[in-house]
């Protein structure tokens, strides 16, 4: 029932697409909804899902599996979701200590500078990566994107950082 949809889609048939949109989306929001989180979170992987699917239609290969492959779009998306909100819990948690640090007073001048002096050390892109990412809150994607860098570079940037500012820190102590 799609493949006559799917190929007037890949012809460029807006209509054609709207009208599998129809079809799957109140399928394919129950699924992400009972499978990958809150309603509001579904609703957004869905309609993310359906502007990848309406780019990546000339690479389906088989117009009669539309449906699994629009719901594995789905899935792969919710996953990667689930994962960056884990991290950004994670990272959140993190700088949120840090700052209660500060806050008490716990962290003096000298440790301050201690880490500007170990931040300054580091190359600019990881160092900026690594500000972006922890100490702005940013995703490893905006950093990548703001500083035109690949995403496994800013990633590879941010873990490197890391470990060479524990590294300077924990020798300091």
């Amino acid at each position: 029932m799609d493949a006559p949809l799917v190929r007037a889609a890949r012809g460029g048939s807006q209509i054609a697409f709207a009208r599998l949109v129809d079809m799957h989306q109140q399928a394919l929001r129950g699924f992400l909804r009972r499978s990958h989180g809150s309603w509001a979170e579904a609703d957004d992987i869905a309609q993310e899902t359906f502007v990848t699917a309406w780019v990546q239609l000339p690479k389906l290969r088989d117009e009669t599996g539309f449906r699994s492959w629009l719901f594995g779009i789905a899935h792969r998306k919710a996953l990667t979701a689930g994962r960056s909100a884990r991290r950004s819990a994670v990272r959140d948690n993190a700088w949120a200590g840090e700052a209660a640090m500060e806050a008490s007073g716990d962290v003096g001048p000298e440790d301050r500078m201690t880490l500007e002096v170990a931040l300054a050390e580091l190359p600019q892109d990881q160092r900026a990566a690594l500000v972006l990412c922890l100490g702005e809150g940013w995703t490893h994607a905006e950093a990548a994107q703001a500083l035109d860098l690949p995403l496994g570079t800013v990633k590879s940037h941010v873990a490197r950082g890391r470990d060479k500012l524990a590294a300077k820190l924990g020798a300091g102590s």
